[in-house]
């Protein structure tokens, strides 16, 4: 796709729907990003190349960066008084909102990559569609995303690519991983109640729009990598509702631990 053109607001619209519901729209995109930020960060000093410890430390960056600029605007749309920081360390597994395949660890390369592949190619899609959204700020946030979703993708397909195209055992894993993960791409392309009022005043983006895009963009990758699509009919939803993986739990132990044992601790 050629260079993105950012549409702006119409002079004088605003977002018709209520404060609640766009808090929690954002907030839901917010914790995808914090969440995968997270995961990724966990390859730090364990990644299989140096150059490629470097790169994944600094996609975990990116997605950090957008989660922070999303939770300090949903923190301002909730309007109790609540931090990027309260949102990430205070609430619990349950009111976490983030998509179940973000929350998948890591388990081998192949399966971070494949994860990443199908994550890259969805956050493309709907970052190119909020950048065009009629609220100011959060066209903006997600116009930035975009520019760096672009590396993401770029990043992840090549890694698919190479792993299924490479040697016997690369492959295999790299068909594992595709094969387990592909019951979570489901969830992304769901819309619910809030999707679809945020959608509907040009305020956020309908998912179900998204999955054909998504297809269209990870099926070549397979296809090249020598990859088969599963057709496992098998679907794991539940995350924008709260219901999420054993895996969440333990992430979030992780990650909160600090600032639930030492309670407004500053730096």
């Amino acid at each position: 796709m050629g260079e993105m053109v950012v549409s702006g607001p119409p002079q004088g619209a605003l977002p018709g729907i209520d404060g609640e519901t766009r808090f929690l729209y954002v907030l839901r995109h917010g914790d995808d990003n914090l969440v995968l930020a997270q995961r990724l960060g966990e390859w730090i000093s364990r990644a299989p190349e140096l150059e490629e410890d470097i790169a994944l430390a600094n996609i975990a960056l990116d997605h950090l960066g957008q989660a922070r600029a999303l939770l300090t605007y949903a923190g301002e749309l909730e309007g109790r008084g609540r931090s990027e920081d309260d949102l990430a360390m205070t609430r619990t597994e349950r009111q976490f909102t983030n998509l179940l395949l973000c929350e998948q660890p890591n388990e081998d390369f192949a399966h971070t990559m494949a994860r990443q592949l199908f994550i890259d190619a969805y956050q493309l899609e709907l970052w190119e569609r909020l950048a065009s959204s009629n609220d100011p700020t959060l066209a903006g946030i997600a116009a930035k995303a975009w520019k760096e979703a672009r590396y993401h993708f770029r990043h992840s397909s090549t890694w698919v690519i190479r792993l299924g195209d490479g040697t016997e055992e690369s492959h295999h894993r790299m068909q594992r991983a595709i094969d387990e993960l592909w019951r979570f791409t489901t969830e992304p392309f769901m819309a619910d109640d809030v999707d679809r009022a945020a959608a509907g005043e040009g305020y956020g983006v309908d998912p179900s729009e998204l999955e054909e895009p998504w297809l269209a963009r990870v099926t070549p990758v397979l296809q090249e990598a020598g990859l088969v699509i599963p057709t496992d009919p098998y679907r794991r939803v539940g995350g924008r509702q709260g219901f999420h993986t054993e895996h969440l739990g333990h992430l979030l132990a992780e990650m909160q631990w600090m600032a639930r044992t030492y309670p407004g601790l500053e730096w």
